[in-house]
């Protein structure tokens, strides 16, 4: 069942166009990952996707509802999302950060989240006295908190693994992937091609604002295709586990 729609989707910030007729689906229990260049429109459209940026043209519906037509509440009904950066500033605690995700407060399930994302030890520490990655975990825990309850909601993360070590980048993969086995239609922003095509149901790859390609990784992340999107040399190859190894040409 298709849970995220976009069509002929359009955004500009003033007369630049940032995206040019994205059309994307994504099913209940998929994860879909976004890749591309910098200013490629991965961000945008998943702000899009999530309410917080409204298309210049075109649709978006999550479970069958219009974005544009939702409000607040409904939109956190809806989806649940990781931005790249918080701009909170008041002194909350770890598990106060949390129970702003949920519904109705409820702290045993809000020290769950935490414990999902190894901050349970940390659920009285001010999020202010956290460092960046720490920050991030415990913002992660806040939108897992806020799928609780609303099956079928979108889980969107945008670049989760940015400010994360090498154990806890693999330890938000792994949240997303239960995610979805729970139901949840996932997209992911990510940088790193060798980890989208280890996570990724389906890969989707913007350039210069429009999806130059979709479909399963196999099929999408080619040396051609990714060369040209990138507009750097690269060669894409496999390991005999299935690994994706990518083979980039010096620097001139």
């Amino acid at each position: 069942m298709t849970a995220i729609c976009v069509r002929g989707v359009v955004v500009h910030a003033g007369r630049a166009a940032i995206l040019r007729g994205v059309e994307l689906d994504v099913a209940a229990g998929e994860v879909v990952a976004l890749v591309g260049p910098n200013g490629a429109g991965k961000s945008t459209l998943l702000a899009a996707i999530a309410g917080d940026r409204r298309p210049t043209a075109g649709t978006i519906t999550l479970a069958g509802r219009d974005v544009a037509t939702c409000d607040a509440r409904a939109l956190a009904e809806l989806r649940a999302m990781l931005r790249q950066r918080s701009a909170l500033t008041a002194a909350f605690t770890a598990l106060e950060v949390v129970r702003l995700g949920q519904h109705r407060a409820d702290d045993a399930r809000a020290l769950a989240a935490l414990r999902d994302v190894e901050m349970d030890g940390r659920a009285q520490r001010s999020y202010l006295t956290l460092s960046g990655g720490e920050q991030q975990r415990v913002q992660l825990a806040r939108v897992l908190a806020q799928l609780d309850g609303r099956p079928g909601a979108a889980l969107l993360l945008d670049e989760p693994t940015a400010a994360l070590d090498l154990r806890h980048q693999q330890l938000v993969i792994a949240c997303g992937r239960r995610a979805a086995r729970a139901g949840h239609p996932v997209v992911i922003v990510l940088h790193d091609l060798a980890r989208a095509a280890r996570v990724a149901d389906r890969i989707a790859v913007l350039c210069d604002g429009r999806v130059l390609a979709h479909g399963a990784p196999a099929d999408v992340l080619t040396s051609e295709l990714i060369s040209r999107a990138f507009d750097v040399e690269l060669a894409l190859e496999r390991t005999a586990s299935g690994a994706l190894v990518i083979h980039a040409a010096a620097p001139s």
